[in-house]
């Protein structure tokens, strides 16, 4: 399986892909600890870096975890069992009615990851640009399929996944309005475990922009990405590193992603078209210096 990359695909009327800027997406996820007063100041602190567009996660609990699970053991802010943890992080109506006035007023695109169908039908109410699928829900082919049947564009992302099993789920969804997400699933990762190569031999493969997902400690890595052809770069967003929470350890605070954004940019600019000149600022230099002519 063997494509040319090139097609883009539009999200909030942004173009995703060849040519275009990467859109710069930070991860609230669940760093908001089920507050919506960290929420609205995570969205904030992402307009203030620079960014396109905030990410959440959405679940049905009842429908993610089994009973079991949920009865299981586990302390928490929330109470002792994964099932206060669970529905503890758990937004609702009004909450995401906040969330979106707040990205609306920053503007911000505003999407989430949805675990389970029910979640994808709820998040449909939102109007969202897109969804974004994780890398444990890319073998859910018929999670795939509901969120195929939304004709939103789709980010993909491919951690924990053999080739095969990112070919299954490319044919399940297609390529239209697709883009995938180079990602290494562990928390934080490690620098030897990133493989950004990838990023461009993914995109030949499937013909799709391909982004990059990260969760390692510093920034190097993901403008690296940016410099290898990564069409969107979504990192994790917390006020506070050291704060309680399974993802804040492998998450960027708001200078850290205000740099970010800064160094993404300026890549992008240094990169420039190929073609080899010779510019205007390098004249005076050659005049001076160039013996031989």
């Amino acid at each position: 399986m063997s494509h040319d990359p090139g097609k883009c695909v539009r999200i909030g009327g942004r173009l995703v892909g060849p040519g275009e800027r990467a859109l710069v997406i930070a991860e609230i996820g669940i760093n908001h600890n089920g507050s919506l007063e960290l929420a609205l100041r995570l969205v904030a602190a992402a307009a203030r870096a620079g960014c396109q567009a905030v990410k959440f996660q959405k679940r049905t609990v009842t429908e993610v975890y089994s009973a079991a699970e949920l009865l299981a053991p586990r302390e928490s802010p929330f109470g002792r069992t994964n099932g206060d943890l669970k529905h503890g992080l758990e937004f609702g109506e009004s909450e995401y009615r906040a969330i979106d006035s707040a990205c609306r007023e920053a503007g911000l695109l505003w999407f989430a990851s949805c675990w389970d169908q029910a979640s994808v039908d709820f998040l449909e109410a939102f109007d969202p640009p897109c969804y974004k699928i994780a890398s444990p829900c890319l073998t859910d082919h018929a999670l795939l399929r509901r969120h195929r049947q939304t004709g939103r564009p789709l980010l993909l992302s491919t951690g924990m996944s053999t080739l095969d099993q990112i070919d299954a789920a490319v044919e399940t969804v297609g390529t239209e309005g697709l883009v995938l997400m180079h990602c290494t699933s562990s928390y934080p990762s490690q620098a030897h475990e990133l493989n950004l190569r990838a990023i461009p031999a993914l995109a030949r493969r499937y013909g799709v922009p391909v982004g990059y997902s990260g969760h390692e400690v510093g920034l190097a890595a993901t403008v690296a990405a940016v410099a290898l052809g990564a069409a969107a770069v979504e990192r994790h967003l917390t006020l506070d590193r050291a704060m309680w929470g399974s993802d804040q350890a492998a998450s960027i605070e708001p200078h850290g992603f205000e740099r970010l954004v800064k160094d993404i940019r300026a890549v992008e600019l240094a990169l420039g078209d190929g073609v080899k000149r010779v510019y205007p600022s390098e004249v005076a230099a050659m005049d001076k210096l160039r013996r031989v002519r």
